[in-house]
C-alpha cells in the first residue's frame, strides 16, 4: 500500500529542471551587471566636468565599496543556488515560484546598492533594507533546500549534504541577521559587519554537528 507522501509526491506536476537553470542564471548576470550602472553614469559626469580619474575615484568610494561587496554577495548566493540546483533534475510549481521570489530578492539588491552608494553609511533604515534583503535571499534558498529535502522525486542529493546544505543556510541567515543587529546597534560599524559572513563556514559546522549530519560537505 503507498504511504500518503508517497502518493501526493507521485501526483505531483513535475518539469525538467534545465530551463529554469537556466532562467536562474540569466537573471542573476542581469541583476550583476545592473550593479555597475550607477558607476557608469557617475563616469560620464566626471567626463563632461573634465575630472581627473583620481578624483573620480575618491569622489566614489561609498559606490565602489558599494558595488564590491554587493557583487561578491550576489556572487555567493548564486555559487549556493548552483551548487544544490546542479543536482535538481526536476521542478514543480511550488518550487518553481520559491526560486521566482528568490530571483526577486536578487533584483532588488542592486536597488539598494544603488541608495548605500551614494545615501549615508549610518541611515538604519537604509541598513534595515539592504542587509534585510540579503536575510530575505538567505531565507528563501534555507526554503528551497527544505523543500527539496521533503521532495526526493526533484533531486538526487544524498540526505546528508541536503541536510548539511540546510546548515550552511541556516548558519548563512544568522550570521546576516547578527550583522544586521550590529549595524543597527553600532552605526559606525554600519555595512563592514557583513564581513562577520566570513564565518559562515566554521558556524555551518557547527550546525551540521547539531543536526547530526556525518559529512559536512553541502
Amino acid at each position: 500500500m503507498t504511504e500518503p507522501d508517497d502518493a501526493a509526491e507521485q501526483q505531483t506536476v513535475l518539469f525538467g529542471a534545465e530551463r529554469a537553470k537556466a532562467f536562474v542564471d540569466a537573471v542573476v548576470a542581469i541583476a550583476m551587471t545592473l550593479l555597475i550602472l550607477p558607476l557608469m553614469e557617475s563616469v560620464n559626469e566626471a567626463a563632461s566636468q573634465h575630472e581627473s580619474a583620481w578624483t573620480w575615484v575618491l569622489g566614489h568610494t561609498g559606490q565602489l565599496f558599494a558595488f564590491v561587496l554587493s557583487f561578491g554577495i550576489i556572487a555567493m548566493f548564486w555559487v549556493d543556488h548552483h551548487r544544490v540546483f546542479s543536482r535538481v533534475e526536476r521542478v514543480s510549481v511550488p518550487l518553481l515560484w520559491i526560486t521566482m521570489a528568490w530571483l526577486l530578492s536578487i533584483v532588488w539588491i542592486p536597488v539598494v546598492t544603488a541608495m548605500v552608494g551614494q545615501m549615508s553609511s549610518r541611515d538604519r533604515v537604509l541598513i534595515s533594507m539592504y542587509i534585510g534583503s540579503m536575510i530575505l535571499t538567505s531565507a528563501l534558498a534555507l526554503f528551497t533546500r527544505l523543500y527539496l529535502r521533503s521532495h526526493p522525486a526533484t533531486h538526487t542529493i544524498e540526505p546528508d549534504r541536503l541536510l548539511a546544505g540546510i546548515a550552511g543556510e541556516i548558519a548563512t541567515v544568522a550570521l546576516f541577521a547578527l550583522a544586521l543587529v550590529l549595524a543597527l546597534l553600532f552605526p559606525e560599524v554600519s555595512y563592514y559587519a557583513l564581513f562577520l559572513m566570513l564565518l559562515t563556514g566554521p558556524l555551518q559546522r557547527l550546525f551540521a554537528r547539531m543536526l547530526g549530519v556525518r559529512r559536512p560537505a553541502s
